[in-house]
């Protein structure tokens, strides 16, 4: 490891603990009395073993560091105003590790003349109009580092770069003129992100920030995560969300802000900086009357990002992550820049009402009266069963719990569900058979310890983008090792050591062959199976079939592939698999799922930190509505609607008789509607008809039902079905709680009022359910999470005094707020302590290319859009980036049909047809096409055919067999020019590779004599 990347390994620790005692960012560690011991200025301190110099003088007290930004930033070197006295020497506070008995002075003429040169060469790469820029929010490096500094005066004179204002991304603008070329943003894109396309030409007679070596924004690999906006220290990069708006005068015309800053610029020699900079202070103060930064957490994938939003009004005018407990900085393009779909016009606003193929505005009274009354009506007629309640896996536990209460205590049935049947069910199924909970092992930090991480059927760099970025970074900084299984070549495929590709729904059998290689061949962890694990025996039987050679050829891969695949698992010292749906949604997802879980009980991947299994959870809150009880069989916490004393506590709690038997999943409703015995449905947040597979049948059942109820926040292709639609609020909009693909519970604050006459999902269904009877008078989320933990082991200890702020806990929460960041360390969840290994067998997918239909179809999400796009196609710079859908077709592929990327193709299965464009891609091989999820032209699922996996019911998405007829229309090219995937050629590096700017002829390291210059004539 070299000298830089071992500064950020020293340093790098999560900001934000599980539970009340975390740390945030800029906070250090505790440090025991038995640590590194040195002076500072004469005062006794202790640290860490490899901390930074500048770490331990910040627990002391403040002095300047312009470049250094935070632990996961590491030291970046770059702008000395950290300099400081170190046994005599001159040194970077921020690049040096602490020593026993170093003596640290900050405070001499010496060291403080250093750090004042030091940002008086900053400044002449920086022009201060603070009092007129957008970015004078008393959170800017530069600005702060003026005022404590007390500069007056600046010495070296402000000198513009040759180069103009950046705008070509839809998102954010880069201004060389005020860049300060701390290398902040690059050391991000390249450590942390690990996109690694920002460096910076220190060779270039005026440096500045490159992408992509020297192109522009627009049109390079940036994928707009954002991480370069976020921690740069000053105006140079800036959402173009805040231009204009944050100021009280930075929204003047161009003209009239370069006036009044040569106003400033021209008094500033005789006035000084102090006087101006008092009324850029004052400026700041007003801001706060206008701007409010408010805590949420992401509301599209499962990672869980939290962050402060900035608001001005109904404006969205930021986003700033930092004290985030999974992402700190990081974001991704949906996080940091997809809201705009909040304030879209097509927000539903007023509940609507059916009049023949119209629909009119309502009342809410006259609207939830009609569902109230309809709903008893079909009850007492056909009973509480034919009935049922879908949950949305996007709204809070708050709201899910509600809802759920609403299906069994007002309803009476056990008719609910949630969309984790379209794609983690299996997960979970496979989970409670073999360790006993259905949810990830421990933390995404541990995914970034572990030794070896293996991808199966996952595309975490899109799908699942900051997650991904900690999988990047340690394999790239800290020696991880990456093993890829997946039918395509995403960015994660392509960084991996080993990257194989397994023949369409046959994991099973190469997962299943790695359990056997291990008790064949002495890597089977024998002592943790002898103690903590069940059934071995009869395991070992179930995979006499499973040999190496069976598995290559049933999955038609080398058998040196899965050589080297088996001996890397078998030497790993830890191991964490991740897997999504390229697993879950086949026909055998629940049996995959449980190979999985097998082979790490096998080799000995659970019980201990930076190993286990990693499904990873598609929504924000597919794991809180499970949790929530949103499932037919389960009340809150996972507990059986079928026992007994569960049952009668939950009776006593809501003072109801509740059924006994486990109720319809999703796939059962949609049959028992073509059945004629489920005549109503309750929906909220779920485009069923988009996500469910099969999308003309799911359609066909929805018009034989007498009374079908969404509750959305846009007009989704399922309200065009509805009886009634009712406008619900996005997490913006109300408090509430998530709990992501890791377990973590935590709170989100409402930053806007509810639009229009929309409520908060849980407030209509409690208007419903007493309108139907119930007594029900919840006024705060808070009670509602109270009721569930009083009831839920698993969330026992939960609420939101605990999680105020950014605290956050990982079920399951004892009643004394302890949390379990890692799970089974002290025994698996059964009532031996014992994990179970569970038998599966291998069965031949279904919808298997033939004569007639002889391409295999494969669908997942793309980066910039979440799913069908319901929200992401609501945001003008994610449509700008990635407006049309495309199929990814091979090279191969193409040739053979004589087309070309823009080329109109009609694809069809046995159960329907779409036209699309083609792409042609390496990403795909032969005759596997790939179909992004991305809807606006209407369901891909109306090629999804009938099969499921029949331990879940979760449809086999993953199995479906077209055809594609080429048409004669030749379009453009699918991709435009701004998409990172049209001619993106990243630059790799270690970091801001500081040593090149050291070799400049004009650098000298402030506090040290300026070298004579000699000219001599020739």
């Amino acid at each position: 490891m070299n000298t830089v990347n071992a500064d950020i390994a020293s340093t790098t620790q999560s900001p934000l603990k599980s539970g009340n005692g975390g740390k945030r960012i800029g906070e250090q560690p505790d440090v025991d009395s038995s640590g590194i011991r040195l002076s500072i200025d004469g005062k006794i301190a202790t640290a860490a073993p490899g901390e930074l110099v500048l770490a331990a003088i910040l627990r002391e007290k403040e002095i300047p560091h312009v470049c250094y930004h935070s632990p996961l930033m590491g030291p970046i070197r770059t702008c000395d105003t950290c300099l400081v006295e170190v046994d005599g020497k001159l040194q970077r506070a921020c690049g040096m590790p602490v020593a026993t008995g170093m003596e640290v002075i900050t405070d001499s003429d010496r060291a403080k003349n250093a750090r004042a040169e030091a940002f008086d060469v900053i400044l002449g790469n920086h022009m201060l109009y603070c009092t007129v820029c957008d970015n004078n929010n008393e959170n800017c490096t530069v600005h702060n580092t003026a005022l404590a500094l007390d500069v007056q005066h600046q010495k070296h004179p402000y000198k513009p770069k040759p180069y103009e204002v950046d705008y070509s991304n839809p998102f954010y603008r880069y201004d060389p003129g005020q860049c300060i070329l701390c290398g902040r943003c690059v050391q991000a894109c390249q450590t942390v992100e690990v996109n690694e396309t920002l460096s910076i030409g220190w060779e270039l007679d005026h440096p500045r920030v490159l992408w992509d070596g020297g192109t522009k924004i627009g049109g390079s690999s940036c994928v707009s995560c954002g991480h370069c906006v976020t921690v740069c220290p000053c105006n140079a990069l800036m959402e173009r969300s805040m231009l204009g708006e944050a100021g009280f005068m930075s929204g003047l015309p161009h003209e009239a802000l370069n006036q009044m800053i040569d106003v400033i610029k021209a008094i500033e020699p005789e006035m000084g900086y102090g006087p101006i900079m008092q009324v850029s202070q004052t400026e700041a103060k007003m801001r706060e009357e206008r701007i409010r930064p408010t805590k949420t957490v992401c509301t599209y994938c499962g990672v869980g990002c939290s962050y402060d939003v900035w608001t001005k009004g109904r404006k969205l005018l930021k986003v700033e992550p930092l004290h985030g407990a999974v992402n700190q900085i990081s974001t991704c393009v949906k996080g940091k820049f997809g809201w705009d779909f909040v304030n879209h016009k097509d927000r539903l606003q007023r509940p609507l009402i059916r009049e023949g193929n119209n629909f009119r505005e309502a009342s809410w009274d006259e609207a939830l009266e009609l569902v109230a009354r309809k709903l008893s009506e079909i009850k007492r007629q056909h009973g509480p069963d034919a009935i049922g309640v879908v949950i949305s896996s996007k709204t809070s536990n708050e709201d899910g719990y509600v809802m759920q209460k609403f299906g069994r205590a007002v309803i009476g049935t056990n008719n609910i569900d949630n969309c984790s049947r379209y794609c983690q069910a299996p997960a979970t199924a496979g989970l409670f058979r073999t360790v006993g909970y259905g949810g990830d092992s421990g933390s995404i930090e541990d995914i970034g310890k572990s030794a070896l991480v293996v991808i199966v059927g996952a595309n975490p760099a899109e799908a699942h983008p900051v997650l991904a970025t900690r999988i990047k970074r340690a394999h790239k900084l800290f020696g991880q090792k990456l093993i890829v299984a997946d039918l395509r070549r995403h960015e994660m495929a392509e960084r991996a050591d080993i990257f194989f590709r397994p023949r369409p729904g046959t994991d099973l059998a190469w997962l299943s062959a790695m359990s056997r290689y291990m008790l064949d061949n002495g890597f089977a962890k024998t002592e943790f199976l002898s103690r903590w694990v069940n059934g071995l025996d009869e395991y070992r039987k179930s995979l006499d079939l499973f040999t190496l050679d069976y598995a290559a050829k049933v999955c038609e891969l080398p058998i040196e592939t899965l050589e080297r695949v088996a001996k890397e698992i078998a030497t790993a010292e830890t191991v964490c698999i991740l897997w999504a749906m390229g697993i879950t949604q086949h026909v055998d997802g629940s049996d995959a799922s449980t190979a999985i879980s097998n082979l790490l009980l096998i080799t000995g991947n659970y019980m201990k930190p930076g190993c286990g299994a990693y499904p990873l959870r598609g929504h924000n809150n597919v794991q809180g509505a499970s949790d929530v009880g949103a499932m037919p069989n389960n009340f809150p916490g996972y507990q059986s609607v079928t026992d007994d004393a569960i049952r009668k506590r939950f009776e006593d709690a809501w003072k109801v008789q509740l059924p006994k038997e486990p109720g319809l999943d999703n796939y059962e409703m949609v049959n028992a509607m073509h059945a004629g015995k489920l005549h109503a449905l309750y929906l909220a947040g779920e485009d069923m008809i988009s996500a469910d597979s099969h999308s003309s049948h799911v359609a066909g059942a929805f018009e034989k039902l007498d009374l079908l109820v969404v509750q959305d926040i846009f007009f989704s292709e399922t309200c065009r079905y509805a009886d009634v639609v009712l406008p619900g609020a996005p997490a913006l909009e109300k408090d509430g709680t998530f709990t992501n693909t890791e377990r973590r519970i935590q709170r989100f604050y409402q930053a806007f009022p509810e639009l229009g006459d929309s409520k908060a999902d849980w407030k209509i269904t409690q208007e419903l359910a007493r309108k139907m009877g119930a007594q029900w008078n919840y006024e705060h989320p808070s009670e509602i999470m109270a009721e569930l933990a009083s009831l839920t082991p698993l969330y026992a200890g939960v609420s939101y005094d605990r999680l105020e702020n950014y605290n956050t806990l990982q079920w399951p929460v004892h009643s004394d707020g302890k949390d379990e960041p890692i799970l089974y360390l002290d025994g698996f969840a059964f009532p031996d302590k014992k994990a179970r290994l569970y038998p599966v067998g291998f069965h031949e997918p279904t919808g298997q290319p033939d004569a007639q239909f002889d391409l295999f179809l494969n669908t997942g999400r793309e980066l910039e859009h979440f799913h069908e796009g319901n929200m992401t196609l609501r945001v003008p710079g994610i449509h700008e980036e990635n407006p049309e859908r495309y199929v990814e077709i091979s090279p191969e592929l193409a040739q053979e049909r004589g087309v070309e990327s823009g080329r109109w193709v009609k694809l069809i299965s046995p159960v329907g047809s779409l036209e699309v464009k083609v792409l042609v891609t390496d990403h795909v091989i032969g005759k596997q096409v790939f179909l992004p999820l991305t809807s606006q032209e209407g369901p891909i699922n109306i090629l999804t055919g009938p099969h499921v996996d029949p331990v879940t019911d979760t449809p086999a998405y993953k199995e479906t067999k077209v055809r594609m007829n080429v048409l004669p229309e030749q379009g453009s090219n699918p991709l435009h020019p701004i998409n990172f995937r049209f001619s993106g050629k990243p630059t790799p590096q270690t970091g801001v590779e500081v040593e090149r700017k050291w070799k400049r002829s004009d650098y000298r390291m402030p506090g040290t004599e300026a070298l004579v210059q000699i000219e001599i004539n020739k």
